[in-house]
């Protein structure tokens, strides 16, 4: 196709990487799919996933029987009336290529004459410099023969033409791409219809994938043990629970119902080869209950509530519209990610549902340390020494949280930047996992601080000692009492009582969101 002008090469794979795709799990379906004119061919992209090779160590039934492939099923091409028209009855005709070829090979395709610039078709003049056949893709397979082509062709004046059924064995482990590829200028409005089947030796999961089944599988079992723990503990100090605790145990348990019903979602996934909504959406709407509801806890009791607080009063309605308008961006981003697809959304549509939830969990931190930072000073002034050493301890362990998730981010950005083609998907799963174990720390972290004992009353607000004496003040007063001077007992005899709270400046702290404005309206 001469006169088309050619694309580079990196970003023409970025654009076959990131294309839109109809896809049910690991059976890629294409439903009216229009070809789209990329360097000097029309191409459409057919899906890609990491493969590993073919196994006969794996011993299984169904799904997991071993075996590795990529099969064609019911794919059919339709050209437009005029291009059909320009055939006589009878003819082998234009054609339409199926190229699976594994992403580090991707220079093996397209003639690389001119640096940066990819001609993916072969033309005249090329034809005659490279030795290529003209009107196909060029292709320079290896003694295996790949990249593969599989060809397809029309017939007379036919609008559709079939690809014949057939699986194509993967012998290497790699991440794949199919692609299909027109090099006719005739063929524009080309379409295709049909779905092809992509499995792995274990099951349909694909590669980068299949690892978070059992990283599910084990969380799952973590957080059991955590709640065995917890209620075993709940339960001997049932007597004494404080509201806060009772808070942690709902955490714990949308923890443990989120990982199993990821667990199980992705067992039905790597059987049957389709991911149902249903159980999908259970998952996602669970996790995303299961984040809000964490980071609200982390911030009430940054807050102090139920410690320097009884209640958060008119701090109330300011939390709960927070962990609302989180709950709503972390369930839209969850659902685009994960609800029928298997692949990234495209970089735009993903950037505006992240940045909502990045702005919110920075706000989310925000509110926390400067929360932290007034109950601190509160205990410190106070002289509730017990309290103020269980928040310091709460303090470190956040601030160190959000030292590594800085660091992390920092590789995550790395991780993708130098990875475009997704050639290290084996540890793709990684980047993800990370976050679940750094939430699972943190809870362990505030399970730890805040145990169900009999001394857990002592860390609860109490209006009986003034929330102004340390526990060693009380005993100290309760000892002398008997040796007051009697001026000092005649004043209290009399019912007259000095002033003991001290006047409160005003907060001009304008990230406090009025935490002691509120407070002073309580008292």
């Amino acid at each position: 196709m001469k006169g088309v002008r050619c694309a580079p090469v990196w970003l023409l794979f970025s654009v076959l990487m990131l294309r839109a795709l109809h896809v049910d799990a690991s059976i890629h379906t294409y439903k009216n799919g229009k070809f789209a004119a990329e360097s000097n061919a029309f191409i459409y992209w057919g899906g890609n996933e990491g493969l590993y090779a073919s196994s006969n160590h794996v011993q299984g039934q169904g799904a997991a029987n071993g075996r590795s492939f990529i099969s064609f099923e019911s794919v059919t091409f339709t050209r437009t009336e005029e291009a059909a028209k320009m055939h006589e009855p009878g003819t082998t005709n234009s054609q339409v290529e199926a190229i699976v070829v594994e992403v580090k090979d991707k220079n093996k395709i397209g003639d690389h004459a001119f640096p940066g610039k990819l001609a993916l078709c072969c033309t005249a003049d090329l034809a005659r410099s490279t030795g290529c056949k003209e009107g196909s893709a060029i292709i320079e397979p290896d003694a295996q023969n790949w990249p593969l082509s599989i060809v397809t062709r029309f017939t007379g004046q036919h609008l559709t033409a079939s690809m014949i059924h057939q699986k194509i064995n993967i012998t290497k482990t790699g991440m794949y791409t199919l692609i299909f590829v027109a090099c006719e200028r005739e063929l524009e409005g080309l379409t295709v219809e049909g779905k092809t089947v992509w499995k792995n030796p274990t099951g349909y999961l694909p590669g980068r994938m299949s690892p978070f089944m059992t990283f599910y599988s084990f969380m799952a079992l973590a957080y059991g043990l955590l709640g065995a723990f917890w209620f075993f503990q709940y339960m001997r100090n049932w007597k004494d629970i404080l509201q806060l605790q009772n808070c942690i145990s709902a955490v714990i348990a949308l923890g443990m119902s989120e990982m199993a019903l990821w667990y199980f979602d992705y067992l039905n996934f790597n059987m049957t080869g389709s991911r149902p909504m249903g159980i999908t959406m259970w998952a996602v709407t669970v996790g995303a209950v299961k984040k809000t509801v964490s980071r609200l806890l982390i911030l009430v009791v940054s807050m102090g509530f139920g410690v320097v607080r009884p209640t958060l009063g008119g701090l109330t309605s300011k939390v709960l519209l927070l962990g609302g308008t989180y709950f709503l961006a972390a369930e839209s981003l969850d659902v685009v990610e994960n609800v029928n697809t298997i692949n990234d959304p495209p970089g735009k549509e993903r950037l505006f549902l992240v940045l909502p939830v990045a702005m919110l969990d920075a706000l989310f931190i925000l509110w926390t340390f400067t929360s932290l930072s007034r109950t601190l000073e509160k205990l410190q002034a106070r002289r509730r020494f017990a309290k103020l050493e269980l928040y310091r301890k709460f303090t470190n362990s956040l601030a160190m949280a959000v030292v590594v998730s800085v660091a992390w981010i920092g590789y995550e950005l790395y991780f993708k930047a130098t990875d475009p083609f997704g050639e290290r998907w084996q540890s793709f799963w990684v980047i993800p996992a990370f976050w679940y174990v750094l939430a699972f720390i943190l809870l362990i972290v505030i399970c730890v601080l805040w145990a169900p004992s009999q001394n857990s009353t002592r860390y609860a607000y109490s209006e009986e000692v003034g929330e102004d004496l340390d526990e060693e003040e009380v005993a100290l007063t309760a000892s002398t009492t008997a040796t007051k001077p009697s001026l000092i007992v005649e004043i209290e005899k009399s019912g007259v009582k000095p002033d003991s709270k001290e006047r409160k400046s005003v907060n001009t702290d304008v990230f406090s969101l009025d935490d002691d404005l509120e407070e002073d309206k309580r008292d």
